[in-house]
């Protein structure tokens, strides 16, 4: 037992490519827990203290599953030399000494990772306790020694590691693994927001993304189609436009973008949403991602500018493309209320003829910069309030989906008063009609 302490507090210090890990806050406590342990001179009070700090921070951040899937988690998504090396050089070979310290370091870690409460307890007692009372209160200290393994990610290759004796053998299903997933965030998140404020700016990975997908969006099949196609353009590595969808509000738009990455994430897509008043960071984000393996849409939702704003420029040079050449695992999807992007005053056409010495000489340029922002996308998709036929058979597919048994009469009389009631015709107001009459049957307050 003592040589198994030290020996995770020898693999706790000599790990080197993913020693990132040592920053994770529950690693970080068991290494102060193990240090103090393994020291000369220990009490059972302090020790409690460790104790209680480690479980604590491990709770917190591990949902009672397994330390062992907890410390395969943090090693699979560590953003570090190699994993990156083997993300982006998909048809190079890793260096030797590389990968000897890769193979080291996998041993550490699976040491580690297997690791028990029991472990801890017994090396403690056999170098502390002297009486009956101070083994009591080392042996009450809660177990956490949890078994759990969810199903997500990392589950295929968590097993296949764990089906070998010794992780070191497994360095070439790794590589696989950033090589087809890629290496850190980019494998852990499939969608992005991308932050500028006083703390910097960065991505920040979307835990919980919106799990809206295509076929929870009936009608408008005809315009998502273009959408579609496009996309799995862009995911073959053909050449593929960015994008416009304009339209009525409520009629889907930005939802169809969030589905496409619900269905083509495992392909490789990821989304980077872009604020507006984060458009001038566009070249920043395009510098961070242009060596991924992953195909990225900058997905900017509502987009409109006022007459006076100039960030719409950094916008108009990415569709444009400057003097370098194009990044080809990037492409831009919007979504707008207006055709025209930039809001035009009647001023700046009375321009054209006006005798006022303070308007612009030329301003049908001016005019026209203003009209040619929305011409730079390859594509625009319109999404038009839907007639009284398309919007029932809307709410008729959306009741087939939840599986809800309704007269169709029925439905078709409330759907019509609700949207007078409400917010119109559109699919958001389909959805919100459907919503209500899953909770009316559900309630039992409908026969």
């Amino acid at each position: 037992m003592i040589d198994k302490i030290k020996e995770v507090n020898k693999c706790l210090e000599s790990i080197t490519i993913y020693r990132g890990i040592l920053q994770d806050e529950v690693i970080a406590s068991l290494n102060r827990l193990i240090k103090y342990i393994d020291a000369t001179d220990i009490d059972h009070v302090k020790f409690a203290r460790y104790y209680g700090e480690f479980y604590h921070v491990l709770t917190k951040n591990n949902s009672f599953n397994s330390f062992v899937y907890y410390v395969f988690k943090r090693m699979i998504y560590d953003e570090n030399a190699f994993s990156d090396y083997a993300s982006r050089e998909l048809n190079k070979k890793i260096d030797v000494n590389i990968l000897s310290a890769v193979e080291y370091d996998l041993d550490c870690i699976q040491k580690i990772s297997q690791l028990t409460s029991k472990d801890i307890k017994d090396y403690v007692i056999s170098v502390l306790c002297n009486d009956e009372s101070e083994e009591h209160l080392v042996r009450s200290l809660p177990e956490w020694d949890f078994s759990c393994i969810p199903q997500d990610g990392i589950s295929e290759i968590m097993e296949l590691f764990m089906s070998q004796e010794y992780w070191q053998n497994s360095s070439e299903a790794l590589i696989e693994f950033y090589r087809t997933k890629g290496a850190g965030k980019y494998a852990k998140y499939k969608g992005f927001i991308w932050e500028n404020n006083e703390r910097g700016y960065g991505l920040k990975g979307v835990e919980t993304p919106d799990s809206v997908r295509l076929s929870d969006l009936p009608g408008y099949e005809l315009e998502r189609k273009e959408v579609i196609d496009n996309t799995l353009f862009f995911l073959k590595g053909l050449r593929a436009n960015n994008v416009l969808l304009y339209g009525d509000r409520g009629t889907g738009k930005s939802s169809t973008v969030k589905a496409l990455l619900n269905e083509y994430c495992d392909e490789g897509l990821r989304m980077i949403e872009v604020p507006k008043a984060c458009l001038s960071d566009l070249p920043l984000i395009i510098e961070e991602i242009k060596d991924k393996p992953h195909k990225f849409i900058l997905f900017i939702d509502d987009l409109a500018f006022e007459d006076s704003e100039e960030s719409y420029t950094a916008l108009k040079a990415v569709l444009e493309g400057g003097l370098s050449a194009r990044t080809r695992n990037v492409v831009i999807y919007a979504t707008s209320n207006r055709r025209h992007l930039i809001k035009e005053k009647f001023s700046d056409r009375a321009g054209l003829v006006s005798i006022n010495n303070e308007d612009e000489v030329r301003s049908r340029d001016t005019m026209q910069e203003k009209l040619s922002l929305a011409d730079r996308f390859g594509i625009t998709v319109t999404f038009s309030l839907p007639d009284k036929k398309r919007y029932l058979d809307i709410v008729e597919k959306l009741a087939v989906s939840r599986g809800l048994n309704v007269d169709m009469e029925w439905l078709h009389k409330e759907a019509m008063k609700w949207e007078l009631l409400y917010n119109g015709r559109s699919p958001r107001t389909a959805q919100q009609f459907i919503d209500w009459v899953e909770g009316l049957i559900s309630s039992g307050c409908h026969n």
